[in-house]
């Protein structure tokens, strides 16, 4: 499994990928809005996204989001999406991602990454895990919907 940085580029072979992931999460599919997503991200170098691949094709994506902690006084990455297709489930992509996401946060000076994951996910709850990645004990997360889009959901 070979895990690099992606660029514009990929972005015909991220879309299908990220259109999937939301499928996951439940959104309908939307592979030009995911295009115009990611190619706003890309454009305006908002994300950095590691894409997996095996011998043949990408099979997984992580995106990492840049922000700040004024605790620690350093930069942080948020890991807000981790995709593998369920054909590359159990080959060890996601491990390989997760550490590709570790190895390019300590090679740029980041103090922390986080995610989180949808409390019935317990198939990626045991995948981080297992990476070494610990449950939060000490912060209760709280947010609030400011567009009707995600008050609906």
């Amino acid at each position: 499994m070979i895990v690099r940085q992606a660029t514009i580029a990929d972005l015909d072979t991220l879309v299908p990928l990220f259109d999937a992931y939301r499928q996951f999460y439940e959104q309908p599919a939307d592979p030009i809005g995911a295009r115009r997503f990611l190619g706003d991200r890309f454009e305006h170098q908002q994300s950095v996204i590691l894409l997996a691949c095996d011998d043949i094709q990408p099979v997984g994506f992580v995106q990492l989001f840049p922000t700040f902690s004024s605790a620690r006084l350093a930069r942080t990455f948020i890991l807000n999406d981790l995709f593998v297709a369920p054909a590359a489930r159990g080959t060890g992509a996601g491990r390989a991602l997760l550490d590709a996401a570790c190895d390019y946060g300590r090679a740029v000076g980041a103090a922390r990454l986080s995610l989180s994951t949808a409390v019935t996910n317990t198939n990626a709850q045991s995948l981080y895990e297992r990476a070494g990645w610990t449950r939060d004990t000490i912060f209760c997360v709280y947010g609030i919907p400011l567009t009707q889009a995600a008050i609906d959901r």
